[in-house]
């Protein structure tokens, strides 16, 4: 299963630093739902940090962003505190990972294994899903987001 552009956001429950995170509680605002395999690896960790460095001009522009990986609140807290993160994130068992389609086979010197596939979600205040980006290639990938979230107006 995995949402479709038109789609709307589920209503789904992630686990967050100060308790569950409604995904639904983010209509009425445009949000940016992303998904990253691991804390503290570096892909991940540049796309925290980039997502971080640019939450100001997210919530200027009026949108929420949201990052999600398998990896516990704890291990999340030290990610965060250990690079200085500001973006949010939550944690997933796999339900909402499962829901996006992000669960996927992957291979990693010629080893095949299930993991998260590097992804983003736009919503738009209706709760809409308006762009996905998948296979994410960090570099320019937050501006990327950024531009498409303007463009809601």
């Amino acid at each position: 299963m995995s949402i479709e552009v038109g789609g709307d956001l589920p209503d789904l429950e992630l686990t967050g630093a100060d308790g569950p995170i409604r995904l639904r509680d983010y209509v009425g605002k445009p949000f940016v739902l992303y998904f990253y395999p691991k804390d503290d690896t570096v892909g991940c960790t540049k796309e925290a940090q980039e997502f971080s460095a640019m939450i100001g001009e997210f919530a200027k522009a009026g949108a929420e962003v949201l990052g999600v990986s398998k990896d516990t609140i704890a291990k999340h807290a030290k990610f965060a505190a250990k690079y200085g993160l500001t973006v949010p994130l939550a944690s997933d068992e796999q339900e909402v990972i499962e829901a996006f389609g992000a669960w996927v086979p992957k291979v990693l010197y010629g080893r095949e294994y299930m993991g998260i596939d590097r992804s983003t979600w736009l919503f738009d205040k209706g709760g809409k899903l308006v762009k996905s980006w998948r296979k994410v290639k960090v570099p320019g990938h937050v501006e990327q987001v950024l531009t498409a979230v303007k463009e809601l107006g």
